[in-house]
């Protein structure tokens, strides 16, 4: 059985399509490297650092941007806010 060269070709960009839609930036609440970072996060989100490491979060200027159980507040890196959780 013989492919076609239109065939493999076609074939070959599907598979790099589906590469790249699976390496997109990490969505609010999943890890991220640096704080501080707006590049690193999906769109509206900043990369904040929380303990043990980082996680990306909503942008915020005011408590009344964030849910029921966060907070606007500042992240180190830069000047920033973030909707943090309350603390327990």
């Amino acid at each position: 059985m013989t492919l076609s060269l239109r065939t493999l070709s076609v074939a070959l960009l599907l598979g790099a399509g589906l590469l790249v839609a699976g390496c997109g930036a990490p969505d609010l609440g999943e890890a991220c490297d640096t704080a501080g970072s707006l590049s690193e996060c999906v769109d509206g989100a900043v990369c904040t650092n929380e303990s043990p490491g980082n996680v990306c979060r909503k942008v915020c200027e005011l408590m009344d941007d964030c849910p029921t159980g966060y907070s606007c507040n500042g992240v180190s890196g830069g000047s920033t806010k973030s909707c943090q959780p309350d603390p327990i």
